[in-house]
């Protein structure tokens, strides 16, 4: 089966429907799984306890499943590689659909480029006199390969990328909780005394949990592409309600259990925790506590696969909403021609031409342009989930307007309309405080705020650019595309 679609001069344009459940399961998974939980977890134990770390990325966690649900029953009613780009195109208004498409695209671009800078200094603690022009060929050589193979190809790779992350926080977890209860390391049990040494579980109280609350959403941004992915499964009607249903459910008890089993192995008073080295991350300081040979060089392997999976990831991702953006006459034309496997070439050599020329940035002005490219795509993923939220909340309105059975739908997420309505409450206070203590010293940290929120006018710059040049209105209820081409 393929995805066809038919550009304004009639040529055929079709992505091959190459995906299995069991691909979209893992890359949803692992998405979500790397330098979020392998390093930044310790961070945050370290700066609100475990009980504040629990507690925020539980929060997350929540708002993640509704999001997922809304973007599952979207997903496998019109399976598209547009995903919310498509949806909020139909359902709300052309103008935040085309925001939201090249927002998304621009994120996955730069990303790309952080990997790369990433890899050479993960390589670089095995081989440190090496050339970081020779791991950077590398790397764009393995994700641009694994892309122009297959659709397949992709999604076995990041099958094995990720079940290398899911084995690891398994193995993690359960030899953790074996420690804790003194069955492994020949030592006393641990118990519950590092939950409550000092302040803990909770230190520094609201706002230092607050802060966590913002770093956690970062940690949980990927599931997306579960909508990405869909243009390209095979059955989505049935294969995307089973990524949802199972994926949420992991995805929270990997961070809950290893956030928790950190919490109790490690005083969140350790300054080791505070630091972004992988020779002394929290996974590292339990394995080796163990007694594990070169703990440190087995993460930085792992934390390896992560950045390539995530390059790889981000490189699908990108190139296919560019294509659908071409489609949908939002992006030139020529980016959604395909080759006989069914890939978008053009928007996959594009995309990737921006990365690396953003990670060549990093070279230039003491990497000052560099930095502006990434502060500028740090909020994209929290606006797509915005777009996902208001994109559901829209198409069920529109779909009982229209006269039809929900009953019908492939999928159909849970305790709607609070499921929308709350991920978008809890996105909005995530992104307006995003840098809160800017606000909150004795004077207003200007540069500060320019640098945290510099995503938004220029998501703001899209939207109604293209609103006043197209003249858009919000599409009536009515009037809502909901047939599937």
């Amino acid at each position: 089966m393929s995805e066809v679609k038919i550009d304004r001069l009639g040529h055929k344009s079709e992505l091959k429907r190459g995906l299995k459940s069991r691909h979209i399961t893992m890359i949803s998974l692992g998405g979500t799984i790397g330098t979020g939980l392998f390093l930044a977890s310790g961070a945050s134990i370290a700066q609100a306890g475990p009980g504040g770390a629990l507690l925020a990325y539980a929060l997350i966690g929540i708002m993640v499943y509704f999001l997922m649900t809304s973007l599952g029953e979207m997903a496998a009613f019109m399976p598209t590689s547009g995903s919310f780009s498509t949806y909020a195109t139909r359902f709300v208004d052309p103008a935040l659909g085309f925001a939201l498409g090249w927002n998304y695209w621009y994120n996955w671009a730069i990303t790309i480029a952080a990997e790369i800078a990433a890899v050479s200094l993960i390589m670089k603690y095995w081989f440190p006199d090496s050339s970081s022009a020779l791991w950077t060929v590398m790397f764009i050589a393995v994700v641009l390969t694994f892309n122009m193979l297959s659709v397949k190809a992709y999604g076995e790779s990041e099958y094995w990328f990720a079940m290398i992350k899911v084995a690891t926080v398994i193995i993690f977890i359960i030899v953790s909780f074996l420690m804790i209860f003194g069955l492994l390391g020949g030592n006393d049990p641990v118990g519950f005394k590092n939950f409550f040494v000092d302040e803990a579980p909770f230190n520094g109280g609201f706002l230092a949990t607050f802060g966590i609350f913002l770093a956690a959403g970062f940690s949980f941004q990927g599931t997306e592409l579960l909508g990405v992915t869909a243009g390209e499964t095979d059955n989505p009607a049935k294969s995307i309600p089973k990524a949802v249903r199972s994926v949420f459910w992991r995805i929270l008890l990997f961070y809950i259990f290893a956030i928790g089993a950190i919490g109790l192995l490690i005083p969140y008073t350790d300054t080791r925790l505070l630091s972004d080295d992988i020779a002394v991350s929290p996974f590292t300081i339990v394995f080796d506590n163990l007694g594990v040979a070169f703990a440190a060089s087995v993460m930085n392997a792992i934390i390896l696969t992560a950045m390539l999976s995530a390059g790889n990831s981000g490189l699908y991702a990108a190139s296919r909403m560019l294509y659908q953006l071409a489609v949908d006459g939002k992006a030139p034309k020529f980016f959604m021609k395909v080759n006989t496997r069914g890939i978008p070439v053009y928007s996959l050599l594009a995309t990737l031409a921006v990365g690396s020329l953003a990670f060549l940035a990093s070279f230039f002005g003491d990497g000052v342009v560099y930095m502006w490219l990434l502060n500028a795509s740090g909020m994209s993923g929290f606006i797509a989930w915005l777009g996902i939220a208001i994109s559901h909340y829209r198409f069920r309105k529109a779909y009982i307007a229209q006269g039809r059975d929900v009953s019908l739908l492939p999928y159909r997420a849970a305790l709607y309309p609070f499921g929308p309505l709350f991920a978008f409450i809890v996105c909005m206070i995530v992104i307006l405080g995003q840098n809160y203590t800017a606000f909150t010293g004795d004077s207003i940290d200007w540069y500060g705020i320019l640098v945290s929120y510099i995503g938004l006018p220029l998501f703001a710059i899209l939207w109604l650019g293209y609103k006043l040049k197209h003249k858009t209105k919000i599409v009536p209820l009515q009037e809502c595309d909901l047939d599937y081409k």
